[in-house]
C-alpha cells in the first residue's frame, strides 16, 4: 500500500496534495520537495509532446531550484576553470603535472562515487521517503530521519576513514598500477597521499548533499564546488612556489573539508527539527533503515566505479605517450564536459520527484518526467557540444595559453577536446537514464553490467587507437565506450525502469544530434573568420544557437518548442501582473 493511501488521501484529489500536507509552520511554501498527486508537477506541453511548463507551486519550486542549482554549479565550474588556469599558468604541462594528475585520480573517483553518483543514487530516495514519513509520523514514534542518520552515518564514516588510511599506506602500489612508466613516480606518491584524505571528506560531503536534496533543499549542496575550488586555489597560490604541485594536492585536502563545512549547518538544522510534542514521546521503538544494505549499495558502487574507471583506463593508456599527454587529456575533458554538467542540473532537482512518484506507484508521471528531462538535457548538451567543437582552439587559448602553457599545448588540447565532445550526448543520456533505474530504491544490477561493457569497449578500443593517434585516439575510445553504455541503458528501460518509449526517444534524439552537427559546422566556420579568441567564441556561439533551433524545427523534433523555456520564466511574471491589475 502506498504512503498516500495510508493517509486516507486520494491521489486524484487535488485538494490534498503533499505540498498541502507539508507546509512549513513559518511560511506557506512546501517544506519538502513535492512528490504526489496531479497538482504538483503538472506541466504544460514540452519535449515529446509531454508537459514542461509548471502549472502549480510545486512546478515553480522545481524551476527555481533548477535555476539556482544551475547558476551555482556554473559558478563552481567557472571557479574550477580558474583553478585549472592557475595550475596551467604556474606549472604548464610536463612530467610534474602528469604526476599530480595521477594523484588527482583519487578525488575524481571519490567525487563520482561519493558525491555525484554513488551515495546520491542510494541515499536521495532513502531520505526522500524518510522526509515524507517524518511528516506523517505520530509524536510517540521514532523520527524516521534521525533513525536513518543514526543507522547509516557512523558506519559509513568509519568505513571511509579506513579506506583513506589504506590509500595513504598503499600509495606507491596505486601509482604503479595507475601509471606504469611515469617519469616522476615519487612525486605522484606524495600527491596521492595528500589527496587520499578526500575519501573521508568527500564521503561526508556526499552524505550531507544527498540528505539535503532528499528534503528538497538544494542551495547548500550546490555551493560545495565553489568551496572546494576556492580551497585549492588559495593553497595553490599561497604555497605553489615553495611546494610545487604538492600544493595543489594539499589544496584538495583543504577543499574537501570546506565542502563539508558548507553543508553541515543546514543538515544539522534539518535533522534536529522536530515538533514540541516529540520531546515527550513514548519510549523509542527500534527501526531498521535499509538504505545501506549490501544489496542496495553494491550495484551502485560497481556502476559508479565502472564509469569512473573510464578515466583510469585513459591515463593508463596515456602514461607511455610523450610527457604532457595526460595533462592534455585532463584539460580537454574538463572543458568539454561543462555542457554535460550543465545539462544534468535539471535531473539533480527532479531525481527526488521521480523517486517519490515511483514510491507512490505513479509510474506514468515518473515516465513523463524522465522523458522530458532526457529531451531537455539532450538539447542543452548538443548545443554546448556544437560550441565546444566549433571553437575548441579559441576556448583553450583563452582559458589556458599563458605562462608555461604554450601554443603547442593549445593545439594538442583542442584536438583532444573536439573528439571528447563527440561523446557528450551519450554521457548525458547515461546521467539521466541511470536515475530512472535507481529511483525505485530497489536492487538492480543492469546499470552496473552496462557500465562494465562500456569499460571493456573503451579499454579495447583505446589499446588499439592510442599507438596510432595518441591522446586523440584515447578520447575517441572514450566516446565509443560511453555511447555503447547509453544505448544499452536506453534499451533496458522496459520492465527494469520506468518504461520509456525507447524508439520514439531514439528518433527524436537522433534528430537533435543532426541539428547539433549542423550547428557545429556553422560555429566552426564563423569562429575561424575572427582572429581574437574571445570574439571568435562569441561569433561562433551566436551562430550556433539559431542554427541549432532552425535545424531542430526543420527536422520536426516532436514537441520541440525553443520558446518554452522562455515561457517558463516569463509566465509567472505575467500572472503576477494580471493579479496586480
Amino acid at each position: 500500500m502506498s504512503d498516500a493511501s495510508r493517509t486516507g488521501a486520494s491521489r486524484t484529489d487535488p485538494s490534498r496534495t503533499d505540498a498541502d500536507r507539508t507546509r512549513s509552520p513559518r511560511t506557506d511554501a512546501p517544506r519538502a520537495l513535492p512528490g504526489h498527486g496531479p497538482g504538483p508537477g503538472a506541466l504544460e506541453r514540452g519535449p515529446l509532446g509531454h508537459e514542461l511548463e509548471p502549472a502549480s507551486s510545486a512546478g515553480r519550486f522545481l524551476a527555481r531550484a533548477a535555476a539556482v542549482t544551475a547558476a551555482l554549479t556554473v559558478a563552481g565550474a567557472v571557479l574550477g576553470l580558474v583553478r585549472d588556469q592557475t595550475f596551467a599558468h604556474v606549472f604548464g604541462a610536463d612530467g610534474d603535472t602528469d604526476a599530480f594528475l595521477v594523484a588527482w585520480t583519487v578525488p575524481e573517483v571519490a567525487s563520482t562515487l561519493l558525491i555525484e553518483d554513488g551515495l546520491a543514487l542510494v541515499l536521495v530516495p532513502a531520505f526522500s521517503l524518510a522526509a515524507v514519513r517524518r511528516g506523517r509520523t505520530r509524536a510517540d514514534r521514532p523520527d524516521p530521519v534521525r533513525a536513518l542518520v543514526a543507522a547509516t552515518l557512523p558506519r559509513l564514516m568509519l568505513a571511509l576513514a579506513a579506506v583513506a588510511l589504506l590509500l595513504i599506506v598503499a600509495a606507491p602500489e596505486l601509482v604503479d598500477l595507475l601509471a606504469p612508466g611515469l617519469t616522476e613516480p615519487g612525486l605522484a606518491v606524495d600527491c596521492t597521499r595528500l589527496t587520499a584524505t578526500c575519501a573521508l571528506t568527500f564521503g561526508l560531503a556526499g552524505y550531507c548533499s544527498a540528505a539535503l536534496r532528499g528534503h528538497g533543499r538544494f542551495l547548500a549542496p550546490a555551493t560545495i564546488y565553489l568551496a572546494y575550488n576556492a580551497g585549492i586555489i588559495t593553497v595553490l597560490l599561497a604555497f605553489g612556489p615553495r611546494w610545487g604541485v604538492r600544493a595543489a594536492a594539499a589544496g584538495v585536502a583543504v577543499g574537501g573539508c570546506l565542502m563539508v563545512a558548507a553543508q553541515a549547518p543546514s543538515l544539522w538544522r534539518g535533522v534536529r527539527r522536530t515538533t514540541r510534542t516529540r520531546a515527550t514521546r513514548a519510549p523509542r521503538q527500534r527501526t531498521r533503515p535499509d538504505a545501506l544494505r549490501l544489496a542496495m549499495v553494491a550495484p551502485v558502487i560497481v556502476f559508479a566505479l565502472s564509469r569512473q574507471c573510464q578515466t583510469l583506463v585513459e591515463r593508463h593508456l596515456a602514461a607511455p605517450l610523450p610527457a604532457g599527454a595526460i595533462s592534455h587529456l585532463n584539460y580537454a575533458q574538463k572543458v568539454a564536459q561543462m555542457p554535460m554538467v550543465l545539462s544534468l542540473m535539471l535531473c539533480t532537482v527532479t531525481f527526488p520527484v521521480v523517486a517519490r512518484a515511483l514510491a507512490a506507484g505513479e509510474r506514468e508521471r515518473a515516465r513523463r518526467r524522465v522523458e522530458g528531462d532526457l529531451m531537455v538535457a539532450g538539447a542543452i548538451v548538443l548545443l554546448g557540444a556544437a560550441v565546444v567543437i566549433g571553437c575548441a582552439p579559441q576556448i583553450v587559448q583563452l582559458l589556458f595559453q599563458r605562462g608555461a602553457f604554450g601554443p603547442a599545448d593549445t593545439a594538442a588540447t583542442a584536438s583532444v577536446m573536439r573528439v571528447y565532445a563527440l561523446g557528450l550526448l551519450a554521457q548525458t543520456m547515461v546521467g539521466v537514464l541511470v536515475r530512472s533505474y535507481f529511483s525505485a530504491a530497489r536492487p538492480t544490477w543492469y546499470p552496473a553490467a552496462t557500465m562494465l561493457v562500456c569499460l571493456a569497449v573503451t579499454a579495447a578500443a583505446g589499446a588499439w587507437a592510442a599507438p596510432i593517434w595518441g591522446a586523440s585516439g584515447i578520447a575517441a575510445a572514450n566516446a565509443l565506450g560511453i555511447a555503447a553504455g547509453a544505448l544499452l541503458l536506453l534499451a533496458g528501460t522496459g520492465r527494469r525502469s520506468v518504461g520509456l518509449d525507447r524508439w520514439r526517444l531514439g528518433r527524436e534524439l537522433l534528430k537533435l544530434a543532426a541539428a547539433g552537427a549542423g550547428a557545429s559546422a556553422v560555429c566552426w566556420w564563423c569562429a575561424a573568420q575572427v582572429a581574437d579568441p574571445a570574439a571568435a567564441i562569441a561569433a561562433g556561439s551566436l551562430a550556433a544557437l539559431p542554427t541549432f533551433l532552425v535545424l531542430a524545427r526543420a527536422a520536426r523534433v516532436r514537441g520541440f518548442a525553443p520558446l518554452s523555456l522562455l515561457a517558463l520564466l516569463v509566465r509567472p511574471v505575467t500572472r503576477r501582473l494580471r493579479h496586480a491589475r
